[in-house]
């Protein structure tokens, strides 16, 4: 399957049904090495005069060595045909298998990062900061940390600058 790249400013979808309810798989390495999880937390937007993605990933998780060994990563969206493999890849460890060929996805680079064939938007994403979630920043009584967190490890934020865009052709 083809890419084509397009300009950002082509784009046209709901970030809250596109990351939030669509999920998006973050790509972590290169044809060597990479692993993959599915992801439905984010944002996309404007920071610095830069088109940005934050994502979250937590420490414990994979692929975060392969984020954070890397200047870039995608962020892939996939058709509502590839929801098994979505929530194969984002329950699923790549220290215990092969997630891609188990999940039925096959395996493609762009611009040096890794995607998916399947994908029908990849955002390849340069890493300009990141940071760690902690406790202590909650300034709400939410129960947010009691519900997403309750022991396990916090997040890392990625404010990643978009610098590739590629639609299926």
């Amino acid at each position: 399957m083809a890419f084509k790249k397009i300009e950002i400013s082509e784009l046209s979808f709901n970030p809250f049904d596109k990351i939030g309810k669509q999920w998006m798989l973050l790509t972590g390495g290169n044809k060597e090495s990479f692993n993959t999880m599915t992801a439905s937390w984010g944002q996309i937007g404007v920071l610095w005069n830069k088109n940005v993605l934050t994502c979250y990933i937590r420490p414990t998780r994979y692929t975060f060595g392969f984020v954070e060994e890397n200047e870039c990563y995608t962020a892939s969206f996939l058709g509502e045909e590839f929801r098994n493999a979505l929530s194969f890849c984002g329950s699923h460890s790549g220290r215990d298998c092969d997630k891609a060929k188990e999940a039925g996805l096959t395996p493609a680079e762009i611009d040096g990062c890794m995607t998916f064939e399947e994908a029908e938007l990849v955002l390849v994403c340069r890493k300009l900061y990141s940071y760690d979630l902690q406790e202590s920043g909650f300034i709400t009584d939410d129960g947010i940390p009691e519900k997403f967190f309750n022991g396990d490890a916090y997040h890392r934020a990625y404010i990643s600058e978009i610098v590739g865009v590629y639609v299926k052709e």
